[in-house]
C-alpha cells in the first residue's frame, strides 16, 4: 500500500438488478479533505457503506491505514476506532436523549471526549440559544439538527479519518459554512488525519475541498486534486457564429443568442484555434457537472 493513502480498495464490485458499482481501483489520498461527487443513484452511498464495513456483500479487497484489511474491520477494535462515520439515515434511535446518545457513546468508543461532545453540541446551536441539554430526545429534532448532533458525536472521538455521507445536505447556507471550518480544523488537528465526504452540495463545499473524486453510473470517472483538475480543464466562452465549429470538442456547451460557454480539456485548447474565444479557469461544480454530464445516461 501506497503510505500516501489511507485507505486503498481493487475490484470493489457490487451488483444490484439495474446497477453495478465498479471500483477497479480507489484510493483516498492521506491528510486531505477529499469529496465524492456524482449525481443520485451514482454509487456514492454503496460505496462509502463499503467501505466502512456497513456493506459486506461485495466482492474486492480493502487495505486501511497501511496494515489492516476489510476484515479487521470486525476482527480488530482498534480500526473502527481510528475511522469515524456518518451517514444519511439516522443511527441515534428516535428515543434516545443526548445523555443516552453521550454515554453510549463513551462505552463504545474508549477515545470518546465528553467535554468536547458538550462544546461541539453548543458551537452547533443544537439547542438553539439554550446551553446543553441532556434530556433532549433525537425525536425532537430537525432533520438538520439530526445530522449536527451525528456530526458532533463523530467530532468528539479521537479519530485518523472521518467519513461522512452528505454532511452539508440537510444544512442551512451558515451550517454548511461551519461545517467546512470543522471539516478543515479535524484535517489541522494532528498529522495525517483525512476527511472524505460526498455531496450534492459542490460549491459551498469546493472551499474545503483538497481532492475531488467523480462518480457515474457506478464508476470513477474522474478524479485528481483541485488545483490539477482546474489545469486539466478550462472553460470556452464564444460567438454565436462559431457554436458548429465549437461543440464537437467540448464536454458541455450552453448556448443563447449572445453564444455560447462550455467546458474542454485544456489540451485540446489548440483545437479551437481561430476562434474568436476567451477562456477562465473553471471551478469545481463546472468541472463536476461538465464531467458528469459526458458520462451521463442524462444529457
Amino acid at each position: 500500500m501506497d503510505q500516501n493513502n489511507v485507505i486503498e480498495a481493487k475490484n470493489i464490485n457490487k451488483k444490484y438488478k439495474n446497477f453495478t458499482l465498479d471500483i477497479p481501483e480507489f484510493k483516498l489520498p492521506l491528510g486531505f479533505a477529499t469529496a465524492l461527487i456524482g449525481e443520485n443513484g451514482a454509487g456514492k452511498t454503496t460505496l462509502l457503506n463499503i467501505l466502512t464495513g456497513l456493506r459486506q456483500d461485495y466482492t474486492g479487497s480493502i487495505n486501511y491505514f497501511g496494515q489492516y484489511s476489510e476484515k479487521d474491520l470486525d476482527n480488530k477494535p482498534e480500526v473502527k476506532e481510528r475511522i469515524g462515520y456518518t451517514g444519511t439515515d439516522n443511527y441515534y434511535l428516535p428515543s434516545w436523549t443526548v445523555g443516552q446518545i453521550e454515554d453510549i457513546s463513551s462505552l463504545i468508543f474508549s477515545k470518546f471526549d465528553n467535554a468536547k461532545f458538550k462544546k461541539l453540541c453548543n458551537d452547533l446551536a443544537i439547542f438553539g440559544n439554550a446551553n446543553f441539554d441532556k434530556h433532549k430526545k433525537v425525536s425532537a429534532l430537525s432533520d438538520g439538527t439530526k445530522t449536527k448532533l451525528m456530526l458532533a458525536g463523530v467530532l468528539a472521538r479521537e479519530t485518523d479519518v472521518l467519513i461522512t455521507d452528505e454532511p452539508a445536505s440537510p444544512l442551512d447556507p451558515l451550517m454548511r459554512d461551519k461545517l467546512c471550518e470543522l471539516i478543515r480544523e479535524y484535517i489541522n488537528s494532528g498529522e495525517n488525519k483525512s476527511v472524505f465526504f460526498s455531496t450534492h452540495n459542490i460549491s459551498d463545499m469546493e472551499n474545503v475541498t483538497d481532492y475531488a473524486i467523480i462518480m457515474e453510473q457506478g464508476k470513477i470517472v474522474e478524479q485528481g486534486f483541485v488545483e490539477d483538475l482546474k489545469e486539466k480543464y478550462i472553460v470556452v466562452k464564444g460567438e454565436t457564429a462559431d457554436i458548429e465549429k465549437a461543440r464537437p470538442h467540448l464536454y458541455t456547451m450552453s448556448q443563447s443568442n449572445y453564444g455560447f460557454e462550455g467546458v474542454c480539456l485544456a489540451e485540446n485548447l489548440d483545437k479551437l484555434a481561430g476562434l474568436d474565444i476567451v477562456t477562465e479557469t473553471p471551478s469545481l461544480f463546472k468541472i463536476s457537472v461538465s464531467v458528469m454530464k459526458k458520462n451521463s445516461l442524462i444529457k
